[in-house]
């Protein structure tokens, strides 16, 4: 099976967006996927959910601008079949730097070949910045598949058409041209509040089946999980956090299993 890229993303920061990267990731390996966690995002907090540290030099900006490879920077993590290329500050010049290069866009695609030639990895999750700056953009142009977190709250659909319109102007510039949302998935969900089962019911009617049928519940397990640079399934692998994760990792196995038939 070639190795798939998905983006998860989402321009709006606090909803649960290196939560579902982290914890998906973990999920994934723990089924049995051989997973590559790439932190894409300055604040490195992909990064410390691993349990990686941030160290200069660790990232991936040196190989966007086009100095070695992307397989040296990867590094194991304390968990079976999950690896990761981590984040730090640097990155923060990356939308400045970028911008001047040839194939701007294409940097992060063109230093992912090494990774997807290598046949090491099933799964490639990118962590995106919460901003649709130049990074996020070039996670767009080299991946299968965008996975939207979105919070439970009536702002929820904002950036949904904004992010629509982005992905219109990527495929028609050819940056991508397979590019499409592979999943939306609802996060910090309360089922005791109406407000919450509101936003799903209405996410859904608008979104139909991009939505996955699991809801990522707000927990104070999961809020904990990353102090101690853990996924919740180690973290706390019987709460209802880890189990949805668990659930969640099931569905995005069933979708790419269907994108390769």
């Amino acid at each position: 099976m070639p190795t798939k890229v998905i983006a998860v993303a989402n321009q709006k920061g606090g909803v649960g967006k290196t939560t579902t990267a982290v914890n998906l990731s973990a999920c994934l390996a723990a089924d049995g996927q051989r997973v590559l966690l790439f932190d894409l995002d300055p604040q490195a907090n992909a990064t410390s959910g691993v349990g990686l540290e941030k160290i200069d030099g660790a990232s991936a900006y040196h190989v966007l601008l086009g100095e070695g490879s992307l397989l040296e920077k990867i590094k194991p993590t304390a968990y079976e079949r999950l690896e990761a290329i981590p984040s730090e500050v640097d990155l923060c010049a990356a939308d400045l730097e970028l911008a001047r290069l040839e194939n701007h866009l294409q940097r992060v695609a063109l230093a992912l070949q090494s990774v997807r030639d290598s046949g090491r990895f099933d799964v490639v999750l990118l962590d995106c910045p919460p901003s649709l700056g130049i990074l996020s953009l070039n996670a767009f142009a080299a991946c299968d598949g965008i996975l939207i977190p979105l919070q439970c709250e009536y702002y929820a659909l904002e950036g949904i058409s904004m992010m629509n319109r982005i992905l219109d102007q990527l495929r028609a510039a050819g940056a991508n041209p397979r590019l499409d949302i592979f999943g939306v998935v609802m996060t910090m969900f309360d089922g005791r509040t109406k407000l919450s089962n509101e936003v799903v019911e209405e996410v859904r009617k608008l979104l139909g089946a991009k939505v996955f049928e699991t809801l990522i519940p707000r927990t104070t397990r999961l809020a904990e999980a990353p102090s101690h640079g853990q996924p919740i399934i180690y973290y706390d692998k019987y709460s209802t956090g880890s189990a949805a994760y668990q659930l969640l990792a099931q569905e995005v196995l069933e979708r790419l299993n269907s994108i390769n038939k």
